[in-house]
């Protein structure tokens, strides 16, 4: 049970470190070593036991002493893990007082002195605690935000004045405040990429009058050109306004999964320079169609409203994870934008569904990605909306 525990907690390292949690990563890390190295003693100590029983008394003792000295100096070192778990969270500081408790027990074990109840014990709760603590660190670390609860650390370590007078690589304003808002509409309306917060995760943008802008998006992400970017508008007045060739039934699909986390696929026109797509007509969509999403965050709608439609793509290096926060992109990307608006962890850990909607009177639509909206539901929605 402790060397599984051990494994799992390389894992959440891993997983830790993927996420640019370094000190968390390296805590994880600590602890696989100490739980694997204490399993596998344990394991050595119950196949010494066995070869002990044919032995001679006084050479047991001598080995005893071994073994013992050995966990009173594993007994001192998790005392400092202790101190180090209280500064993370509760799940820990428990792991490693039950550990601190199996150590003791270890010991009453090298001198014969253990009352089994008492180990049967420990070491049921030492594996519930073990089981909570390694799902919840997989579940956190996997999706990106605190899915379940580990408890606040008992105190804070402050970081050192240095650390917070280092200047971030770009502006970095508060999404919350109008300021901070003007800001990167001002940036992006003079041709900069700056990364953005949608209802799904982090983005890069980039204004649509300004193509040279999109191409620093393919750049700074070393995507594929022949990966299209797609495009956000505020509304979908905008879009009526435009007076693209649209069916009543793609309006009316559009109408039920807008704003939200699926965008549609439709055919690319002249229509998009009237909804102010501009310079950029030829480096959004493909030379045929082009995806449009309205998004369901009020901070990014204000922001194309000071704009107009804006180029999107995932504020990631392409075939990496996506950005569930707005540190995630400043450490990844931040030294290549001009900008980041900071609005804390993303209400999604995966990006947006995309639909192909380009043949919906014919054959209907497909479902070219699914994220955050599973694509069941959103053929529910389209049969609905078809049958009505």
């Amino acid at each position: 049970l402790i060397l599984i525990g051990g494994f799992v907690q390389i894992l959440a390292g891993f997983l830790a470190f993927r996420k640019y949690d370094h000190l968390g990563g390296a805590a994880f890390l600590t602890f696989s070593a100490l739980w694997s190295s204490y399993g596998a003693t344990r394991i050595i100590s119950a196949a010494y036991t066995s070869w002990q029983n044919l032995t001679l008394a006084s050479a047991n003792a001598r080995k005893s002493e071994g073994f013992t000295a050995g966990s009173v100096a594993f007994l001192v070192l998790n005392t400092f893990l202790i101190i180090l778990a209280s500064s993370f969270n509760v799940v820990l500081l428990f792991m490693t007082l039950a550990m601190e408790l199996l150590i003791i027990c270890f010991l009453l074990f090298t001198v014969e002195n253990l009352p089994w109840p008492f180990e049967i014990v420990m070491l049921s709760i030492f594996g519930i605690i073990c089981f909570y603590g390694t799902t919840a660190s997989l579940a956190n670390n996997m999706f990106g935000k605190d899915l379940i609860m580990m408890g606040p650390p008992l105190f804070m370590v402050e970081s050192s004045k240095e650390d917070h007078d280092d200047p971030p690589p770009c502006i970095c304003p508060k999404s919350h405040c109008t300021s901070g808002l003007r800001t990167i509409a001002d940036l992006l309306n003079t041709g900069a990429v700056c990364g953005v917060p949608t209802d799904t995760v982090y983005a890069l943008a980039a204004s649509c009058k300004h193509p040279q802008a999109i191409e620093k998006v393919y750049r700074i992400k070393d995507r594929p050109q022949e990966k299209p970017i797609c495009i956000f508008i505020s509304n979908l007045d905008q879009l009526r306004a435009a007076a693209p060739p649209i069916s009543p039934l793609l309006w009316d699909f559009m109408e039920n999964v807008y704003p939200g986390g699926i965008g549609c696929i439709i055919k690319k026109g002249e229509w998009l320079k009237k909804l102010g797509v501009g310079a950029g007509y030829s480096r959004v969509g493909t030379q045929d169609s082009i995806m449009i999403r309205v998004p369901d965050l009020t901070v990014l709608v204000h922001l194309i409203d000071m704009t107009g439609p804006l180029a999107i793509t995932s504020a990631n290096p392409s075939g990496e994870v996506d950005s569930t926060h707005h540190d995630m992109v400043i450490s990844r990307l931040g030294h290549k934008l001009e900008g980041v608006l900071c609005d804390g962890e993303s209400d999604e850990v995966v990006a947006s569904t995309v639909v192909n909607c380009t043949k919906i009177d014919e054959s209907g639509i497909t479902i070219v990605r699914e994220g955050c909206i599973p694509a069941g539901k959103v053929m529910q929605i389209f049969e609905k909306v078809k049958n009505r």
